[in-house]
């Protein structure tokens, strides 16, 4: 799959190099593109704009709290204006119930596929797939992105 992912902190570029490490193509952003670099090195592809990494199959946001997401998803050039036609946002970032229930209703108004699953879990596990996300199964898009609980981006 190609896959985007914004925000590189200790969990977020622990699931970025465990998706290369499964082969999937994947084109990383981060507000500071030098957290990239490792990255970049092992084969990601560097995003410069949030826009660059909405045109793959999936874009997973891992990013601090509901206002980094609400920047890069509702910001000029964010999430919401970028996200390619069948691409699935898939906001990974442990956020309040009121901005993920804005996100799927923004998303849902605009057409666009969206899947909430805050994940449990330390950097260490993130980088060996072993990572707890949870998912309502009532979503219509769960199964594209998970299959027994696991994400199915992160296998080749």
């Amino acid at each position: 799959m190609k896959v985007g992912f914004i925000g590189l902190g200790h969990m977020g570029a622990a699931m970025a190099g465990s998706l290369l490490q499964a082969g999937h193509e994947v084109t990383v952003y981060n507000r500071t593109p030098s957290k990239a670099q490792g990255l970049i090195d092992r084969g990601a592809h560097l995003a410069a704009r949030v826009a660059d990494a909405c045109q793959g199959d999936a874009v997973i946001t891992m990013l601090a709290d509901d206002g980094a997401v609400e920047g890069v998803v509702f910001g000029e050039g964010g999430v919401l204006q970028s996200l390619g036609k069948r691409t699935i946002h898939v906001s990974m970032s442990t956020i309040s119930v009121a901005l993920c229930e804005r996100l799927a209703d923004v998303h849902a108004t605009a057409g666009h596929r969206f899947v909430a699953a805050p994940v449990f879990g330390r950097p260490d596990v993130a980088a060996k797939l072993d990572f707890c996300p949870f998912c309502s199964t009532q979503n219509p898009y769960f199964s594209r992105v998970f299959a027994n609980g696991s994400p199915t981006f992160c296998k080749p």
